[in-house]
């Protein structure tokens, strides 16, 4: 069996905890700049640059087998919150409300965050990939900016697609899917110093810089690394 480091094992549970945090706090809509968008906006982001670092560091593959990992750690929590939700609450217990506004999942909305997660961050990790490829190597920014641009982009209008038509005018949904899509880019843009930082620290310290001439790109095959 493949043995994994520690420091790889790190960015895989810092990579899952950020989904799920994200999805916890974004029942909350913050105001940004006079911007109204959801809290999950303050950390998801960093799922897409942990993303990156995984991918220029460990290679496609592996990343792949965190990005499936992440969506199964997300669907355990919405199942063992579900069961919670539904258990008869203590007859002193008078948080039932509070708690299914804050915990309670819609349908919807989970089906628009499970197919938007999947989507954007393999479609993220692949692009890192290629570009990697492309550029031999060089120009790093080229391709965390560029990945990440795709994958927000993706992630951003499929998720305000499916869970808001017929619920906001066509407008109005626009005006969400760029708002995210572009604080989400600048979010990467700004932490293009701290990447670079950490994807040199892991470089030397893991003694590993993959590159993906042989990867299966499959996203549903090669899941457990031999």
């Amino acid at each position: 069996m493949k043995k994994f480091s520690f420091l790889f094992i790190l960015f895989a549970i810092l990579f899952a905890t950020c989904l799920l945090t994200a999805n916890i706090i974004a029942v909350k809509i913050i105001s940004l700049f006079g911007l109204f968008v959801p809290a999950g906006i303050i950390i998801f982001p960093l799922s897409y640059i942990l993303g990156d670092i995984l991918t220029e560091v460990f290679g496609y593959e592996n990343t792949k087998t965190i990005i499936w990992l992440g969506f199964l750690a997300n669907l355990l929590m919405v199942i063992a919150i579900s069961i919670a939700q539904n258990f008869p609450s203590a007859p002193f217990w008078n948080n039932q409300t509070s708690f299914n506004n804050i915990l309670g999942f819609a349908p919807r909305l989970l089906l628009a965050s499970f197919t938007a997660f999947l989507v954007g961050s393999f479609a993220n990790s692949f692009v890192m990939s290629k570009m990697k490829l492309l550029t031999k190597g060089r120009m790093l920014w080229t391709r965390t900016i560029g990945s990440t641009i795709i994958g927000e982009g993706l992630d951003s209008l499929i998720f305000i697609s499916i869970a808001f038509i017929g619920v906001f005018a066509f407008t109005n949904i626009l005006v969400l899917i760029l708002t995210q899509w572009i604080i989400k880019s600048l979010y990467e843009i700004i932490a293009t110093p701290l990447t670079y930082a950490i994807v040199g620290f892991l470089k030397k310290r893991e003694n590993s810089d993959v590159y993906d001439y042989k990867a299966n790109y499959n996203p549903f095959t090669g899941l457990i690394p031999k």
